[in-house]
């Protein structure tokens, strides 16, 4: 059986929902289209003509990148220029493009995640909120012999969470009434007739983003033909998302030894470092790809180094003269993560036909002499 693009994209955006991007930012699918049947995946930090020689290599027609293929309005498409020509041949051989890019940064398990787990840091938090999560009640009337199977079924797919706490429900018995109309194939009951049934209301919080995921669990998992529920709009709010990660070392340790460490945890050659390299750390603020405009959110959550990338000769000498050390490992650092997008379409959407794959062309831009 075919797989359609479109499965592809929500599981990507079930991770990573859109929600999650800052505003005015370029995500989905920029090239293609969603019904296109997927031949094999090739996950990317960016997408240029070697990247798609490697894709067709592998027989893969889908590209999911980080960073958008189109970035800034096209005034033109032309072929002697870099933009037409990449354009031309995605078209041409029909590859289809997905971006995830502050969305990926932002999700639980994405980019800023992966950079604060390579380093150990403890409890990391969220750096930069950006985004608090909409919560819904969702309130379903089922009989008492399928009760444990759908509440099951709703919180496995997501639904239920209170802080930590899973499975948090109310249940409320009472008596249900229908009467199924002509062309009915009613679970309980039978056409033309008043049916009175024990059934139970359990009611549950779910976050906005995963809203259509629970009620397709709980529709599957419910027997009647005609499932009634209701949705409400909450005034809570849920957890909070956004850019960056800020937590604590396991120990101490000086900003020269910490440098070495983000060299080793990160694969990079080199990187700068602004700051006493002798000067003893502990906090540790990070944000892929270019975050010097958050040096002073890192500052006054209380960091001692920011770890970022891009950063430029003004931020460096603000960040100097207020006591903040930074370490520029490169934007390029964000690569770390194409591991773990083919993680999770492996394991929560791709058929074994299916072949799902890091790049292994694509290459920091700059060098080290």
């Amino acid at each position: 059986m075919a797989v359609r693009g479109e499965s592809l994209i929500r599981t990507l955006e079930e991770w990573a929902p859109p929600s999650l991007a800052v505003e005015k930012d370029p995500i989905g699918l920029q090239v293609g289209d969603p019904e296109a049947e997927v031949n094999g995946v090739l996950v990317t930090l960016d997408v240029t003509e070697e990247v798609i020689d490697e894709a067709l290599r592998l027989g893969a027609n889908w590209i999911v990148s980080h960073h958008a293929v189109i970035y800034r309005p096209l005034r033109q498409l032309r072929g002697d220029r870099p933009a037409g020509r990449l354009a031309a041949k995605l078209l041409k051989n029909g590859i289809n493009v997905y971006v995830t890019h502050t969305n990926l940064d932002t999700a639980v398990g994405g980019v800023n995640d992966v950079l604060a787990e390579k380093l150990g840091l403890e409890n990391p938090d969220v750096l930069v909120p950006h985004v608090r999560e909409r919560l819904k009640k969702i309130v379903v009337f089922i009989p008492e012999d399928h009760h444990m199977k759908v509440l099951n079924a709703m919180c496995e797919a997501g639904a239920g969470w209170i802080g930590d706490y899973s499975h948090c429900t109310f249940n409320l018995r009472g008596t249900g009434t229908f009467l199924p109309g002509e062309g009915t194939d009613p679970y309980i009951g039978q056409q033309g007739k008043l049916e009175q049934v024990e059934e139970v209301r359990l009611e549950t919080i779910v976050p906005e983003s995963i809203q259509s995921r629970v009620v397709e669990a709980m529709i599957q998992a419910h027997p009647y033909e005609e499932v009634a529920y209701d949705i409400y709009p909450l005034e809570l709010s849920g957890p909070s998302f956004g850019l960056g990660r800020i937590g604590r070392l396991p120990e101490k340790m000086t900003l020269q030894t910490l440098a070495e460490r983000v060299k080793e945890a990160y694969e990079i050659p080199a990187l700068r470092l602004v700051g006493d390299p002798d000067r003893p750390v502990s906090t540790v603020a990070v944000l892929g790809g270019s975050g010097s405009r958050y040096a002073q959110q890192a500052l006054e959550r209380g960091a001692d180094v920011f770890i970022t990338g891009d950063i430029d000769y003004h931020a460096a000498l603000d960040a100097l003269a207020s006591g903040l050390a930074l370490i520029d490992p490169g934007h390029h650092v964000e690569r770390l993560v194409l591991e773990r997008v083919c993680q999770v379409l492996r394991e929560k959407w791709a058929p074994p036909e299916i072949q799902v794959v890091p790049t292994s062309v694509h290459r920091d831009p700059f060098q080290f002499l």
